[in-house]
């Protein structure tokens, strides 16, 4: 099957978490603040028995920023991959963008063509794995993912609540989902029964809530440096 769903990874995947001292609500700054959010692991696992490719994309600029470091990156996606375990879900990848225009570290301060809203990640992953994009989904919590989804041609879920100001930046910036969850795991649902109806009833799964879904117009990591992205391919 050439066909992923790609997730973004903050606030999808695990939770956001608030810097007391900064005042801020960003990724975690080290391993021990990271922590899954509920249903996560089922869900992905329902994709895996699906046969459909699942592959983590994350603008991790705390990098640049210098939060944390690449090892400490590192370190929390083992984290991720062992907790994913527990529920017999696998990621297929996990590219990470580690760059910001205006990061303190200058190795690592830089416009490039990999952090989202660019679909850099999304298609270096899709030469990786041979992927057919048009085939393909990406579940993400902002409309910074939503533009990098439909620049590579994806469909896309965005994570969340409708809210007057969510419309009127959508309407400011052009850009909208092809649909909206509450989570990844109704994302998932979503995802199979209004595109995938053939293949929704295999592996069944909660159903999304009523204010979702809204139609709008053991692994080791191993780090290589591909261009100007950073990737894990898990093995």
């Amino acid at each position: 099957m050439n066909k992923a769903v790609f997730l973004d990874r903050d606030g999808v995947v695990n939770r956001l978490i608030y810097h007391q001292e900064s005042g801020i609500i960003d990724s975690p700054f080290v391993v021990s603040q990271f922590q899954l959010l509920p249903g996560v692991g089922e869900a992905i696992s329902r994709l895996n028995t699906l046969g459909y490719k699942v592959i983590v994309v994350t603008n991790q600029p705390g990098i640049a920023k210098n939060h944390f470091s690449l090892d400490t990156l590192q370190r929390m996606h083992r984290l991720m991959q062992d907790e994913l375990k527990a529920s017999r879900a696998v990621l297929d990848g996990i590219y990470y963008c580690p760059h910001h225009p205006e990061g303190e570290n200058p190795a690592y301060r830089m416009v490039c063509q990999c952090r989202k809203p660019a679909p850099g990640l999304l298609m270096r992953a899709a030469q990786d794995f041979h992927l057919n994009l048009a085939e393909c989904y990406l579940v993400g919590d902002s409309l910074t993912d939503i533009q990098a989804g439909q620049r590579a041609g994806c469909r896309t879920v965005l994570l969340g609540k409708m809210k007057c100001e969510v419309c009127n930046l959508m309407d400011e910036q052009r850009v909208k989902p092809d649909a909206i969850a509450g989570s990844l795991a109704e994302a998932v649902t979503l995802i199979l029964t209004r595109w995938e109806p053939a293949r929704a009833n295999e592996v069944p799964g909660p159903l999304p809530a009523q204010d979702s879904g809204a139609s709008l117009g053991g692994s080791l990591c191993l780090r290589s440096k591909v261009g100007d992205q950073g990737v894990d391919l898990l093995a």
